[in-house]
């Protein structure tokens, strides 16, 4: 399959794309590792109030479970606080834990507080929102995820509202749940999230928190794409409670761990690399570590280019990705986000994508390529 790419100045290479990497599904999940994937929504076009296309969406869930991945529901990932609003999240999530009872698929789900106007509020008000949205979790039958707040962030004082509405939440829980830092990379609302922007001392108050209440906690996925400092908090979080990976960068040797331990995984770029990821992680699983580093070892300039800053807009890179490899009939964002990242920077994509050879029919990536080049003004 050949194609004219576009280049910088304006000038057009020819490109000739290679043949798609085998990828086996697995016969269930890996079995040393945790791995979540985060998902993207698919919009429906044509809907005159913003819905989803609840076919596609779906059907985008269930081929993460055939490759043994949970999915992390309404989470980044599906535009929370960038388009998605909390009705159309709340029945995602009811829809998805109707999908993961019949699929058997490990699901968690998100739950925050963007239910409720933008800026400050009182610290009750946040937990009354958080409560609304883990009920939804509940009924879906899923595992907790306590999405770091905006409301929280724009009106917390210092480490000890945190400690308290966190402890609040945490004491009325039924079942675990995943805490989560996301870096001010990904949100830059959540710049000083813990009560500090000094990341150590931000530690030391999460810390504090699951320590007071391990019991209650699964884990914490980490998005801060600092790789030593996760380290240091995984070694000392609580027996029994995970470090959930969510650094985008350096996956391969967070999962992989060394002689005091190893991170589980709830990850954006999974979503654009579950048959990679799944390889790998059963090869992790079998002691061939060999292969475990050759199957990801293609896909990580892949994920760097994808989350390169501005680093919220990465989610652009993961529709794009999921149209060029036929699962879903467009290349639309909720809120118009497909528009956030320029032609070159997917056009890279695209040849990324092709190298690790995650572009299941070149004939039609190509296709698509083409007529999407020929839009932007790239003559074929």
């Amino acid at each position: 399959m050949k194609l004219d790419l576009p280049a910088a100045g304006g000038s057009v290479v020819p490109y000739t794309l290679g043949e798609p990497r085998s990828y086996p599904r697995p016969a269930g999940p890996a079995r040393t590792r945790v791995a979540y994937a985060a998902a993207h929504v698919v919009p429906d076009p044509f809907a005159e109030r913003p819905t989803l296309d609840w076919d596609a969406t779906l059907a985008f869930r269930r081929h993460l479970w055939s490759y043994g991945l949970g999915v992390a529901e309404a989470m980044d990932t599906a535009q929370r606080g960038m388009g998605l609003e909390w009705d159309v999240t709340r029945e995602l999530i009811l829809r998805s834990g109707a999908e993961a009872r019949a699929s058997g698929g490990l699901l968690g789900c998100g739950a925050g507080t963007d239910q409720l106007p933008a800026g400050p509020a009182t610290l009750d008000r946040v937990v009354a929102a958080y409560e609304e949205q883990l009920a939804v979790v509940a009924e879906a039958g899923a595992v907790p995820i306590l999405m770091a707040s905006r409301h929280l962030a724009a009106s917390a004082k210092g480490p000890d509202d945190y400690v308290e509405v966190y402890g609040r939440l945490l004491s009325g829980l039924d079942r675990p749940a995943i805490l989560h830092w996301l870096g001010p990379m990904f949100d830059p609302a959540l710049e000083g999230y813990w009560g500090s922007s000094d990341l150590g001392a931000a530690a030391e108050t999460v810390l504090a928190i699951i320590a007071e209440h391990a019991a209650k906690v699964d884990g914490i996925k980490v998005s801060l794409l600092d790789a030593d400092r996760e380290i240091a908090l995984r070694r000392r979080l609580p027996p029994g409670v995970r470090l959930y990976t969510g650094d985008d960068f350096n996956y391969p040797s967070l999962i992989r761990g060394d002689d005091q331990g190893h991170s589980d995984a709830l990850l954006g770029i999974f979503d654009a690399i579950a048959p990679a990821a799944a390889t790998a992680l059963h090869a992790l699983d079998d002691g061939e570590l060999d292969t475990y580093e050759e199957v990801f070892a293609p896909t990580l300039p892949l994920a760097r280019h994808l989350f390169e800053t501005p680093t919220y807009y990465y989610k652009t890179g993961v529709v794009f990705l999921a149209w060029l490899s036929g699962h879903q009939r467009h290349f639309r964002m909720v809120g118009g986000l497909e528009s956030a990242r320029p032609v070159l920077h997917l056009t890279r994509l695209f040849q990324l994508a092709d190298a690790a050879g995650l572009l299941p029919d070149p004939e039609l990536a190509a296709t698509r390529m083409r007529a999407w080049l020929t839009v932007q003004g790239v003559p074929q």
